[in-house]
């Protein structure tokens, strides 16, 4: 069994790039969330013209300093959690991905430092 089968159909967006920002992956639910867009067919593109100003130069600058980037979003009255974050193989940076997943409006909080 392949390691990363359970991706596929995990129910958050995961779509996945090299280091060139060339979409190498995208599980079901990021080629439903991308469907206008290409949908699969994105596969093999580059992400950075799926961006517009100033989304496009954060993104560079996320890529080529490696760093990960946290938010959340409204979208179509949903709330979601954006992870975009490097991915490494071996320890070498090997491209970046993005989490998109729906979030509740009202999200319990636990502290469990104490």
């Amino acid at each position: 069994m392949s390691e990363h089968r359970w991706v596929k159909h995990f129910p958050g967006a995961v779509t996945v790039c090299d280091t060139r920002g060339v979409i190498i992956q995208m599980n079901e639910a990021a080629i439903q969330l991308f469907q206008e867009e290409g949908g699969e067919k994105l596969i093999g593109s580059s992400l950075l013209n799926c961006h517009p100003e100033p989304a496009l130069s954060k993104l560079k600058k996320l890529m080529e300093s490696q760093q990960k980037n946290v938010y959340t979003i409204q979208k179509k009255g949903k709330k979601k959690l954006i992870f975009q974050t490097p991915w490494y193989e071996e320890g070498k940076y090997a491209g970046f991905m993005e989490l998109s997943l729906e979030i509740p409006w009202e999200l319990p909080h636990f502290n469990r430092d104490s």
